[in-house]
């Protein structure tokens, strides 16, 4: 099971693949991040122009295009990406899907979620996209099923 939507995990997927190449001074096409990552390349495409419009990832035109990541996303958080594609509803949503569930009127885990959620946000929230970089390039972690 997985805690992010399947856009979501694409979308990090990508940026973790881009961040990779761009410290090698690369400009990556759709296809090749699609391939790299094991995404659709429609779906991927519309993901990353959403990550363009809100400035996560860079892109340029013309036989040395494609998409890349300039220094200043390298040291963004992974949550601006999370809440960039799937809002920020991980950070403070309930386990159940109730509305009405809060501090005041909790669902059955709303406490032992809580924690969980506040631990993910942490995480989401302290790690940059660029600190995986050494582990991707030393082929010690992997973006593909």
């Amino acid at each position: 099971m997985a805690i992010f939507s399947k856009t979501c995990e694409y979308a990090i997927r990508a940026v973790f693949f881009l961040a990779h190449r761009s410290a090698q001074g690369g400009r990556v096409g759709i296809k090749e991040i699609a391939a790299g990552i094991g995404s659709p390349e429609l779906y991927l495409a519309k993901i990353l122009q959403e990550l363009g419009r809100r400035g996560l990832v860079s892109s340029a035109k013309g036989p040395n295009g494609g998409f890349y990541l300039d220094a200043a996303s390298l040291s963004r958080p992974l949550s601006d990406i999370v809440e960039a594609v799937d809002g920020d509803g991980i950070f403070r949503g309930c386990a159940l899907g109730l509305k009405q569930c809060s501090e005041t009127n909790p669902c059955p885990l709303h406490s032992q979620f809580k924690a969980i959620r506040d631990q993910i946000h942490h995480l989401l929230h302290r790690t940059t996209i660029g600190e995986f970089n050494e582990e991707l390039v030393q082929g010690l972690l992997s973006l593909k099923k």
